[in-house]
């Protein structure tokens, strides 16, 4: 193709260009509104000190933040198969396609294709070759309304993966939960297990006492009472293992492996025992879905700005240009070269108020976005409280059950022997004894308290993207 032609190609490219870089943009200015929580995170005696300056949580990954590797690998079998997260990685494919649509309107779309012809008239054939390309009714953004709708079509395109990443951030989280609630009722399965061995053996000794005639029927009814309720208990917890099973393989989005899952929560210490939490609240913005309700912030601002520019002319570009000749080896020729050019330009007079209307609900919508923003920053700075509140304060508690179930287990065996010799009635070792049982419990309850906190904890401070 000659040279004539790709340069006039260079050039309706560069004007339609400069075009566009010297338009207006009738978008508002973007501000970020102001935080519309207290500056900082809560003090006080319910919480835990937070250090001033603290980098957060952005650079722990988790599976830095998670410490077992049943657990760490169960995980990463949930983001490879959870449905919500492939949800998610589509809708982020849908919204980057749009934008790219909305991006294309910005260049001249250029058809390009060869023709040829032949006319007889009064004996003589005129041939007519033509290699040809054009650009059909390209508008020229002058206002900005191309560019503010593909920025709207960017952003929601930024909102959609910052979406994403929530969806794995809770992923991670609500796997772990299942994991650990998992393990801790495993745990309270065995504490019911063996209560129900304890006082198997309890129930014999009292028919054994009262065959003798040293015992009464009453501790026989009490035993057995105590025995059947433990063994309801296990029927119990033997199906909220089996139910926590596929709660967790639901999240998993496969089956788990025996191999991944717990055998006991033990103390709870699957992750890191502390997180570095700045007392400042403007680590609230960093959190996915805070900058994914950010950007649709700014998309709504940058459809302020096209419905604005609907007030404006609309100017259109056509044009046509290539080669013409009446033999096909003179195509290439000198002297071939043709081109044509047009533009309008169209003014809406009257439309009956679409256009206010239009610009209406744009500001509209944008308020709305607004106040959406705003109530993601509250409810994040919330939930970040409520989870340092349970911090501040479940170390306590779990050290104040651990000593109240041993030392229930100690009046156990006390009034067991009391019993035993004769001191007691069967009351008092059957009371202790519920006591026991409960606390050991309780106990199981406090440290999978303390273990989930840690889990939300991490989650709400937007942890869990880095691997």
């Amino acid at each position: 193709m000659s040279a004539k032609i790709m340069k006039a190609c260079r050039l309706a490219l560069a004007g339609s260009a400069l075009l566009a870089l010297t338009a207006c943009n009738l978008a508002p200015t973007y501000v970020r509104p102001d935080l519309p929580v207290a500056q900082s995170l809560p003090q006080g005696a319910t919480y835990p000190t937070l250090a001033d300056g603290a980098t957060g949580v952005d650079g722990i990954g988790w599976q830095a933040f998670f410490t077992d590797q049943q657990l760490k690998d169960t995980i990463a079998l949930a983001l490879a198969s959870n449905r919500d997260l492939r949800s998610a990685v589509a809708a982020v494919a849908q919204a980057r396609a749009l934008y790219r649509v909305d991006r294309a309107a910005l260049v001249p779309t250029v058809t390009a294709g060869p023709s040829a012809s032949a006319q007889r008239a009064r004996g003589v054939t005129t041939e007519t070759y033509q290699l040809s390309g054009g650009v059909s009714a390209f508008e020229i953004d002058l206002f900005g309304r191309l560019r503010n709708t593909s920025k709207a079509a960017f952003e929601t395109y930024l909102a959609s993966d910052e979406g994403r990443k929530a969806t794995q951030i809770s992923v991670i989280s609500e796997t772990a939960t299942a994991w650990l609630t998992l393990a801790a009722d495993r745990d309270a399965l065995a504490v019911a297990q063996a209560t129900l061995g304890s006082r198997a053996k309890t129930l014999k000794l009292t028919q054994t006492l009262e065959s003798n005639g040293v015992g009464t029927k009453l501790a026989v009814a009490q035993a057995q009472t105590a025995y059947d309720t433990a063994k309801a208990d296990v029927a119990d917890y033997t199906t909220f293992v089996a139910q926590d099973r596929n709660a967790l393989e639901l999240l998993a989005g496969a089956p788990v492996p025996d191999a991944l899952l717990p055998t006991t929560l033990g103390e709870g210490r699957q992750m890191l025992a502390s997180l570095p939490v700045g007392l400042s609240s403007d680590v609230l913005l960093r959190r996915p879905d805070v900058l994914e309700a950010e950007h649709m912030l700014k998309a709504a601002n940058a459809r302020i700005g096209a419905a604005r520019a609907a007030f404006f002319p609309s100017i259109s570009l056509t044009g046509l240009l290539g080669l013409a000749s009446t033999s096909l080896s003179g195509l290439f020729n000198g002297g071939t070269f043709a081109w044509t050019a047009s533009g309008s330009a169209t003014q809406t007079l009257f439309d009956g108020g679409v256009n206010a209307g239009n610009l209406a609900y744009a500001r509209a919508s944008r308020d709305a976005t607004v106040a959406s923003y705003e109530k993601a920053i509250q409810t994040a700075f919330r939930e970040v409280a409520d989870a340092l509140a349970r911090r501040g304060t479940i170390d306590d508690k779990v050290a104040a059950q651990e000593s109240y179930a041993a030392n229930a287990e100690k009046a156990a065996q006390i009034t067991l022997a009391r019993y035993q010799n004769g001191i007691d009635t069967f009351l008092e070792p059957l009371d202790a004894e519920r006591t026991a049982y409960a606390a050991r419990q309780a106990l199981v309850s406090a440290r999978l308290a303390r273990a989930t906190n840690m889990v939300t904890l991490y989650e709400v401070l937007g942890g869990g993207l880095t691997p």
